[in-house]
């Protein structure tokens, strides 16, 4: 027994003195990972990135640094008064291969004009990479990341080439990376903002403006897009193939290109749409086989379609979609069908909440904030508009009230109703944390009509809702 004790002992001494070995071999080894900073000019980064190693961070002065530059190690480069990384027209500027590298401070200009080899400003190869604060001039891509996983695109001001819309690239493009966050960008004069084959992204508080598709989704589930600014486009959104896609509290205005969607969704399943700004597109929202599976839905909640050619646009076959609590105010055309036909099978009145129509000839006898009556999409001249769209010309013109005045004289010629509204309510509700418009561009005055509509409808509502304080009793037979 005495022996075995002593084998134990010495058993337990081997394994302490190994584990001091271990720990004093990777001192050295953890003092190295934290790095060294390092300060050069732009003219000597590329000696600097050479000489450097992984974990060390390079601040960078000012100047110019000729490209392209290429990091292959982790490193944190920093510019400070805006050094110029310029990449004199050939290629990507910067190419970063090694994960957990991040780079910020700099304007980056210049690249190739190849769409075939996809010349970018920043392209990122790596996993956990920062792309943050920088300013990209006269780049094809600006940020294009592939495979790129957990990395984060914040707060970079980008702007494309000059050229036609068709052979720009893309301002920020991600390419099967999953868990990435693009937040507080602003782009301006890009193709599309392009998001495939991606999941559980986060897009938030960006400005994109003056583009093709503002966002180009496709092929990416579980996506959080919230708080950004989509202005005069062709397209605000369009989310195509995707799944469980929430779209909140952003404002979408002026998209107005030939589809001029605000927001498109072609095959997506359980989207959720809610507390949006979508004013004066040519089509607030397009359904498009949106949900694409029987047993999905889609939601929309808490949006205001104020002052689109039309509020809603669905394909007849499109199913499946909940709104509820939405204001509709003055579209030209509220809800339309694309192509014709009627539409099944989607709810407007959810839970007894309805949703807020401009158009509404109701009343509020008892004061509960909804209409009495049901309200009911039933325009002859909107019938006829959706079969030949050429006459929508003519919504303003008295031919027009006069089409829907007859119809509604001769029943024989009256529409059966696109959608019925058992719950409408009685004022707009506007949602309070999508981002303002801007109020440069002469865009100001979109939001100032919106108050005022606000303020009148509200003013036109209060003797509705003061009519239970005096109740009519209607006259029987024989009373005096």
């Amino acid at each position: 027994m005495q022996r075995l004790s002593k084998l134990m002992q010495r058993w337990r001494l081997g394994i302490l003195l190994l584990l001091c070995c271990r720990l004093f071999l990777a001192a050295p080894l953890l003092a190295q990972s934290e790095g060294k900073t390092v300060t050069v000019t732009a003219e000597n980064l590329a000696a600097a990135v050479a000489a450097a190693q992984a974990g060390d961070t390079i601040e960078v002065t000012g100047g110019i640094h000729k490209g392209p530059l290429e990091i292959n190690k982790r490193l944190t480069l920093i510019g400070k008064n805006w050094p110029v990384i310029d990449g004199e027209f050939d290629g990507s500027v910067i190419t970063i291969n090694a994960p957990g590298s991040a780079i910020s401070g700099f304007l980056i200009k210049n690249s190739g004009d190849s769409l075939d080899d996809q010349n970018s400003g920043i392209a990122v190869n790596a996993e956990h990479v920062l792309v943050e604060n920088n300013r990209f001039e006269d780049t094809l891509f600006g940020i294009y990341l592939q495979k790129a996983h957990y990395s984060v695109v914040r707060a970079n001001i980008i702007t494309s080439k000059d050229l036609e819309v068709q052979r720009r690239g893309d301002p920020i493009r991600l390419w099967y990376s999953t868990d990435v966050l693009v937040e507080d960008n602003s782009v301006d004069q890009g193709r599309d903002v392009v998001l495939w084959y991606s999941e559980r992204l986060t897009i938030r508080n960006n400005t994109i403006t003056n583009g093709r598709y503002g966002l180009h989704f496709m092929y990416c589930d579980d996506a959080i897009i919230e708080n950004n600014r989509m202005l005069d486009n062709s397209v605000g959104t369009f989310l195509m193939y995707s799944r469980r896609v929430t779209l909140r509290n952003n404002t979408i205005a002026n998209n107005r290109g030939p589809s001029g969607y605000g927001i498109g969704l072609k095959d997506m399943d359980d989207a959720t749409v809610e507390n949006n700004l979508i004013l004066d597109n040519r089509v607030g929202i397009h359904l498009d086989t949106s949900p694409r599976e029987v047993d999905s839905f889609g939601k929309y909640s808490g949006n205001v379609f104020a002052y689109n050619d039309i509020g809603v646009e669905l394909m007849p076959s499109v199913r499946h979609n909940e709104f509820s609590g939405n204001s509709f105010v003055e579209n030209e055309e509220q809800v339309g069908v694309a192509g014709g036909g009627i539409i099944h099978e989607n709810l407007w009145t959810v839970n007894g909440r309805g949703n807020y129509w401009s158009d509404y000839a109701g009343f509020d006898a008892d004061g509960d904030g909804h209409g009495d009556i049901e309200y009911k999409s039933e325009r002859l001249f909107e019938n006829l508009m959706q079969a030949e769209p050429k006459l929508r010309l003519f919504i303003y013109s008295p031919a027009s009230n006069a089409i829907d005045f007859a119809s509604k004289a001769f029943p024989m010629v009256k529409p059966q109703p696109k959608l019925v509204d058992e719950r409408p309510y009685m004022t707009p509700m506007i949602p309070t944390d999508a981002p303002p418009l801007p109020q440069t561009n002469n865009q100001g005055w979109l939001w100032l009509a919106l108050a005022l509509l606000i303020v009148a409808f509200g003013l036109a509502a209060l003797p509705r809702m003061n009519r239970r304080r005096y109740q009519i009793t209607p006259a029987v037979k024989g009373n005096k």
